[in-house]
């Protein structure tokens, strides 16, 4: 078995342990959203602190990166939205939430521990640069979008509303305060006291496991109830077109090997919960975002690892 093989088999193997934890009730499923919030509030903010601190840019501006990638989220949202509204007959609003669930990549609870095994902490680097302004873009994007498909004609967009909404959820957000927090230190020029590092470390460590387990142990509660078709249709968008776009875009534009890799690996990881909680927030689209995060990261176990052998057979 191919080591590429072995590592996908391994991070979906911890996220079907959590899974089957739950199933024979070893794990209440309420445990999931502890460890759940555990990992993206402490586990993973330290992990991309440490990152911060220690990457090497090269001193640029990842603008490349960001257009390839964000180029393929463009386009897979726009099919998305499309497939529900004309596809599947569903209204504007329930439109937004295909098109953010087909776009939206699981980055932290799936994406962190792939890339990390995959691609180390070089590709951690790369990925933790889509990290920072992924959030940020998605949600603002899927906030404006409902603002427009989600109110009556007679009701005015109030730009005021929206940029404090989107601030609030933003500046409060712990992965972006990692992200900000470890930038912060980077510039003063000074290394972490041993102390700091030995705690940073401890809790880093463990970020990656313990949230494809949480995954796992999560998924029990969405389950798959309804709209299975267009949830499928979705997930196929979501696998197969925008790591297809992304590959595509990499490869004409030239990007740097490792950075394509990424770009690509990160453009193929499955739906991620992000999609179902702007769903629950704008009520609409709720049983059709979960069950596609439920049959994206079943499917992702074949689909994630043909992904990354054919990046690696164009990039090298």
């Amino acid at each position: 078995m191919s080591s590429l093989v072995e590592t996908v088999l391994f991070v979906f193997g911890l996220i079907a342990l959590g899974y089957l934890s739950g199933r024979l009730r070893l794990l209440k499923v309420s445990t999931g959203d502890g460890l759940s919030d555990f990992a993206i509030g402490v586990a993973v903010p330290l992990l991309l602190f440490r990152t911060m601190v220690n990457a090497d840019f090269h001193g640029g501006v990842p603008w490349a990166l960001w257009a390839c990638y964000f180029s393929a989220v463009a386009v897979t949202w726009t099919a998305g939205h499309f497939v529900t509204t004309r596809v599947f007959g569903r209204d504007s609003a329930a439109g937004v939430v295909g098109g953010v669930g087909a776009a939206f990549s699981n980055t932290v609870l799936v994406g962190i521990p792939l890339v990390l095994d995959v691609f180390g902490h070089d590709g951690i680097e790369v990925l933790s640069l889509i990290i920072a302004i992924h959030l940020p873009a998605l949600m603002m994007a899927s906030i404006i979008l409902f603002e427009i498909f989600g109110r009556r004609d007679d009701e005015p967009i109030d730009v005021a509303d929206l940029v404090l909404e989107f601030l609030r959820k933003m500046v409060s957000h712990p992965l972006i305060l990692g992200i900000v927090a470890g930038l912060a230190w980077r510039l003063t020029g000074l290394p972490l006291p041993p102390l700091a590092v030995r705690f940073v470390d401890s809790l880093a460590g463990i970020a990656g496991p313990l949230a494809l387990f949480a995954m796992g142990l999560g998924l029990l509660k969405f389950g798959i109830s309804g709209n299975v078709v267009p949830a499928a249709v979705l997930s196929l968008l979501k696998l197969m077109l925008m790591p297809a776009v992304a590959l595509a875009i990499c490869w004409a534009v030239g990007l740097p090997p490792l950075a394509a890799k990424v770009a690509v690996a990160t453009a193929a990881l499955p739906a991620g919960i992000n999609s179902y909680l702007i769903a629950v927030q704008f009520g609409t689209g709720q049983a059709l975002a979960s069950n596609e995060m439920t049959l994206s990261t079943a499917m992702a176990v074949v689909t994630t690892a043909l992904w990354l052998s054919l990046a690696q057979a164009v990039f090298g």
